[in-house]
């Protein structure tokens, strides 16, 4: 008898404890989804007066509402670049540009309220036949996305030619 009022307590209490403690959450699906595009051609290579230039798996990401598939927040260029000095002296990277340019050439602009974020910091020197890499992450204007307005890319690749000398003297020493 003291057994079945304790495992008569003892369940009861676990069917409170169960049935008490559920609450009705209901959870909302997110309002927006991330969405990428990749660019066309995914792979480009440009050669210039002293480098060429190699940017791939180009893709743009976006926030997009789910219900009226707008673009929610400024979209991001992202990709891969790798930049060969072909010249034959030194040159220092100082950063990367980019400018987004419609089917005319005419510049795309940002809307007021968009994130600018345009360039790339490199701040590497590199030697003849040398190769960098390194990621590209930019906004693109929403207008170029929204319109399929884009119709070029211009990298402006900024750098400072360095005829770097170097001179190796030495000098005898001793310790006492």
């Amino acid at each position: 008898m003291r057994f079945t009022k304790i495992f008569l307590l003892l369940t009861l209490s676990l069917a409170v404890g169960f049935l008490g403690c559920t609450k009705d959450q209901k959870s909302e699906a997110p309002k927006q989804e991330q969405v990428t595009k990749s660019l066309v051609p995914p792979k480009v290579e440009v050669k210039g007066q002293n480098f060429l230039l190699e940017l791939s798996e180009l893709q743009v990401v976006m926030m997009m509402d789910k219900a009226s598939k707008e673009i929610a927040d400024t979209p991001n260029l992202k990709g891969r670049i790798k930049i060969t000095n072909q010249s034959n002296d030194n040159l220092e990277i100082q950063g990367i540009t980019l400018e987004y340019l419609d089917q005319a050439g005419k510049p795309i602009p940002f809307s007021s309220g968009e994130k600018i974020s345009k360039a790339t910091i490199m701040l590497q020197s590199i030697k003849p036949g040398e190769i960098t890499e390194g990621s590209i992450d930019a906004t693109i204007p929403r207008m170029a996305v929204k319109e399929k307005a884009l119709g070029k890319i211009e990298v402006n690749l900024v750098y400072v030619p360095t005829l770097l000398k170097r001179e190796k003297l030495s000098f005898s020493q001793k310790i006492e």
